[in-house]
């Protein structure tokens, strides 16, 4: 009967699994909206890599997803939701080269880091590297002194900002590359809640992370959007 619900108030427990992206900001106030729609609703949130979370999301471990999309077709068993559309920028020490630098590269147990490994790989570039890490924060702090240059997105910066001041930013210095995060959710058994929720988080994105990040660095506008 709860799920049969076609709105929001008829939920009483809901299983949201959000990338850690959003962690410091755009999560905490999509809950607190969530909760005054939803008074009497429990809600549980798990944070994660986007390929962990669709696991969960496929072995109904939870309700809804919102992640990085693969470069596969969605199946047949889940609806998709398009949010947040972002392009892969160059980051690098100020006034540095990044051909004098090496490349500091985002873990490849990661889906975004497959995507910037298979990019590379596409355009046969191999540029030289020593570090691999999981970490925003790490990888700028590393950028910041000097040790190399990294592939991010502007969300991801968003994410570790306290070292936005100490790096530029900068396109791609070959073809470009954008991903998708979307909200993900079993087909047909919630009805209307995950298009709902959708709708709250857009203006969520549009005032957290691309405001800032577009008056900082406007060309990365129209790549940087909400879909």
């Amino acid at each position: 009967a709860e799920l049969a619900m076609a709105d929001l108030s008829g939920l009483t427990t809901l299983r949201l699994g959000v990338i850690e992206d959003f962690d410091s900001d755009v999560t905490p106030r999509l809950l607190s909206t969530l909760a005054k729609d939803l008074k009497g609703c429990r809600f549980l949130l798990e944070t994660g890599a986007s390929h962990r979370l669709m696991d969960q999301l496929e072995a109904r471990a939870l309700d809804i997803v919102i992640a990085a999309d693969t470069d596969s077709a969605p199946e047949d068993w889940r609806e998709v939701h398009p949010i947040l559309s972002e392009p892969f920028v160059a980051v690098a020490p100020p006034g540095r080269q990044i051909e004098d630098l090496p490349l500091i590269q985002y873990t490849a147990r990661h889906l975004m880091g497959r995507q910037i490994a298979a990019h590379l790989a596409r355009n046969g570039l191999k540029p030289a590297h020593r570090f691999e890490l999981d970490s925003y924060a790490a990888i700028l702090a590393m950028v910041a002194g000097g040790e190399g240059w990294t592939i991010l997105t502007p969300l991801a910066l968003h994410q570790a900002r306290a070292f936005r001041t100490q790096v530029e930013v900068r396109p791609l210095p070959f073809p470009a590359l954008e991903r998708t995060l979307s909200l993900s959710a079993r087909a047909g058994i919630l009805h209307d809640v995950p298009g709902q929720i959708t709708q709250r988080l857009k203006p969520l994105i549009s005032e957290v992370v691309i405001a800032p990040a577009l008056a900082a660095a406007p060309w990365l506008a129209p790549a940087l959007r909400v879909l």
